[in-house]
């Protein structure tokens, strides 16, 4: 195809009022700019550019060039003419040579490009920011406003998630259209999820090692594009129609979850971009301004606290300027309800490389006002010096909680496979701490247990069955010789690697992963489940998937006895957590002067310093509540290998382990007149058996009973 420069197109010469540096990005309205049909403002920061044009199709094969004529500061900026919606465009260094003719070699994107379209040229992919509008018809949806206390996150992959559903038309399949189609939404409600955290739906990029080998990044964590969706998502449809139709599929997607009451929140990463390590060619920030996109050493080098070859420097005003922007454009136009922020520590570090709890992108965050009405989740921790930052994050912010995941899966699957052995069996006081949403853990940063997003497994890592079948990763369809992936995974295979057709190594299987499912939803915070888990689907013993966009990572809807099994107990375990939510104060648990948790031993006694710390001991009770709640829960975990008899706790023993920790309910911590047996872990346990205080009852081994008090 041919193409034609049609010579520059600006009025900015006039006057200084033609154009204005802010805001950033294409915009067609700027406020004391007048408004004119056929131009547009075109802003961009380019601190390594003494001057900047932009190139742009102003039809099919047909590109126009016009020089952004005012400079302020490294901003580039001017009015432009002919460069409408759905225009193709990208900036270059005025003076410099071009390597080829316009759209037949990469432009620099524009940072604040709303849309990005791909075309392959002599087999290299090329980008070109498009311009798009904002209007869309949303209609009576609104965001849920769900408070934290009654959040369920669902970590979802928006092409994973329904690619092999039946249910869904073939070709929404794998799509934003796909995701928000009823019978999903109305899957995600059944399940009782109140939130799904979808991983990055930022465009981005293929890394070229990963190009090489034939594969793809699947998750996603190589954003070329801050504003713009990925267009991989959408329909064959929206992809033919063009970035706008891409744009409009999210939002609908948006629109169908929030009238169903589900939240949207996007995993975001911020902390590096897709243009890789220095040797790599350009495609926005590095030719805009390398020295102040990016962090650099004293010798020049980048500054990797991300793994992935830069970091971007969050010292600098522009790049914190431009997530703050990124953030409220999706909060505004695509209504999302909050964000995970990937390796989110890089965000925090000043000049001198430090993490500071304190740091201008947190306050700015922290007083923004379209901000602070949103959920801010920090992955509080990076590859940088001093990178586990857990709990030291602010108030406003809840932070994924590394410290439960692993206290849960070293007592339910490392200390089962060590009592099995006569090894280390688990420590019975992380476990409580875990329960207790790892209260010590934030307390020094003013925050509650709502504040610990509580997980067993995420996209990085195993499956929930994957935990029970594999002690060993097995990530050779990586192409890195298995040498990628965490060889840390505090999993228990029950005696076998892998599958197997031992009916009762399955079983087993089965139970500790509904054991696990139980603690993650009775625990105290905020509850967050990976996409299949609930079902069963195993990545067959591959920890880290980020290259696998086939069915290996997909979910896969063709349920089995055993997958419908632990969809309705996951089904079961969240709605006795609503339940139970519902019957106490709106503060509940946020506020400790309104909630206690009372620990008992097997004997109904309120536990002891010597059998916190007993190794031997695998079986405990908690008794949870509040003091103007209408509903009290006794949850008793039995990790040993033996059936247990326990003995309920009596209105003595509640008072006095109220007396222990000074709690003051110890009135309204007395249970009833009975317990009522309603959930176990043990399948063959009937619900609905009622018991006295100080009955005994017996705990299956390696199980959790659920008793309302």
């Amino acid at each position: 195809m041919a193409y034609v420069i049609t010579g520059t197109t600006t009025a900015g010469s006039a006057s200084k009022r033609d154009s204005r540096p802010f805001p950033l990005g294409v915009r067609h309205t700027v406020p004391g700019v007048p408004d004119a049909p056929d131009a547009v403002n075109v802003s961009v920061y380019a601190p390594g550019l003494a001057a900047v044009d932009v190139y742009y199709e102003t039809a099919p094969g047909l590109w126009a060039v016009a020089p952004l004529t005012d400079t302020v500061l490294g901003i580039h900026h001017g009015r432009v003419h002919g460069l409408h919606a759905g225009s193709r465009y990208g900036f270059w260094p005025r003076g410099a040579e071009l390597p080829a003719e316009p759209g037949s070699f990469q432009l620099l994107l524009d940072p604040y490009g709303r849309g990005i379209e791909t075309d392959t040229v002599r087999g290299n992919p090329i980008y070109y920011s498009v311009c798009t509008g904002e209007a869309f018809d949303w209609g009576t949806a609104s965001r849920p406003h769900t408070p934290w206390r009654d959040t369920v996150i669902y970590e979802a992959h928006v092409r994973g998630q329904t690619l092999l559903h039946p249910d869904i038309p073939e070709e929404l399949r794998g799509t934003y259209a796909g995701m928000g189609h009823p019978v999903m939404v109305q899957y995600l409600r059944d399940l009782g999820i109140t939130a799904v955290e979808l991983l990055p739906v930022h465009f981005h990029a293929d890394e070229l090692h990963l190009q090489e080998l034939g594969l793809a990044n699947y998750w996603g964590y190589n954003t070329l594009g801050f504003f713009a969706p990925h267009d991989g998502y959408a329909t064959r449809a929206a992809r033919e129609a063009g970035a706008q139709a891409v744009q409009d599929e999210l939002k609908g997607m948006v629109k169908s979850l929030h009238e169903a009451g589900i939240e949207v929140l996007l995993d975001v990463v911020y902390n590096h971009t897709a243009e890789g390590t220095a040797d790599r060619p350009a495609l926005s920030w590095r030719g805009l301004g390398d020295e102040t996109y990016y962090r650099h050493g004293p010798d020049g080098s980048y500054v990797d606290t991300t793994g992935c070859g830069n970091t971007l420097d969050f010292s600098e005003p522009r790049v914190i300027q431009l997530a703050l922007d990124s953030l409220r454009y999706w909060v505004q136009e695509y209504h999302v309800d909050g964000f995970r922020f990937d390796l989110a520590p890089t965000l925090c570090r000043g000049a001198d490389g430090r993490f500071d709890p304190r740091h201008p992108f947190l306050v700015a965050v922290a007083a923004d006002s379209v901000l602070q009405d949103v959920k801010l989740i920090a992955e509080p921790w990076d590859v940088g010096p001093g990178g586990w930052q857990t709990g030291r994050f602010p108030q406003g912010w809840a932070d994924w909680n590394d410290h439960f995941r692993d206290s849960v899966r070293s007592f339910w699957l490392r200390g089962q496979s060590s009592t099995a052995a006569g090894g280390d069996k688990g420590s019975l006081a992380s476990l409580a701490g875990a329960l207790a949403g790892s209260a010590e853990l934030f307390a020094d940063s003013g925050r509650t247990p709502l504040a610990s997003i509580n997980f067993v497994t995420a996209h990085d890592g195993f499956t929930l069955s994957d935990l029970t079948m594999f002690e060993r990763k097995h990530n050779e369809a990586n192409g890195e010789e298995n040498r990628d992936g965490t060889g840390e995974n505090r999993s228990y295979n029950h005696g076998i690697e892998g599958p197997t057709d031992d009916e009762r190594i399955s079983a087993a299987r089965a139970l500790t992963s509904r054991n696990l499912m139980a603690t993650l939803a009775m625990s105290l915070g905020v509850p967050m489940l990976t996409a299949g888990d609930e079902i069963g689907r195993s990545q067959r013993g591959n920890n880290n998937a980020y290259c696998q966009d086939n069915e290996l990572a997909w979910v896969h809807w063709n349920l089995d006895d055993a997958a419908r099994r632990m969809l309705s107990t996951t089904r079961e375990l969240l709605r006795l957590r609503r339940q139970y939510l519902a019957g106490q104060p709106y503060r509940f648990p946020a506020d400790s002067r309104q909630s206690f948790l009372l620990w008992f031993d097997p004997e109904g006694s309120p536990m002891t310093p010597e059998q916190w710390g007993d190794p031997d001991l695998r079986v405990m009770q908690v008794l949870t509540g509040s003091g103007s709640g209408s509903l009290k829960g006794l949850l008793v975990l039995n990790g040993s290998r033996s059936d247990v008899e326990i003995r309920l706790p009596q209105e003595s023993a509640v008072r006095s382990a109220a007396a222990n920790i000074g709690s003051r309910f110890g009135d309204t911590a007395v249970p009833g007149a009975s317990y009522e047996l309603i959930f176990s872990t043990a399948l063959h346990q009937e619900p609905g058996r009622l018991l006295s205080p100080g009955d005994t009852d017996t705990v299956p081994a390696n199980s959790i009973s659920l008793y309302r008090a």
